[in-house]
């Protein structure tokens, strides 16, 4: 790994239809979801680009997240 590969972050890889669902939704709650969106989001809260929030219907985008098609 180089240096200013390290400085920039960590890049993390997502799909066309994962970086449409981010350029599309900043905040958004859940329950606004159709089921094709809601399982694109659990994909992305495990790859650690969204949070849910405390109330559990929220979600939204981490802003230092760097993603790579």
């Amino acid at each position: 790994m180089k240096i200013h590969q390290l400085i920039g972050g960590v890049s993390i890889p997502v799909t066309n239809e994962e970086q449409d669902f981010i350029d599309k939704h900043g905040s958004v709650k859940l329950t606004s979801l159709d089921e094709r969106d809601a399982w694109l989001a659990q994909n992305l809260v495990r790859k650690g680009i969204y949070d849910v929030s405390n109330d559990n219907v929220t979600l939204s985008k981490k802003t230092n997240e760097k993603h790579t098609k």
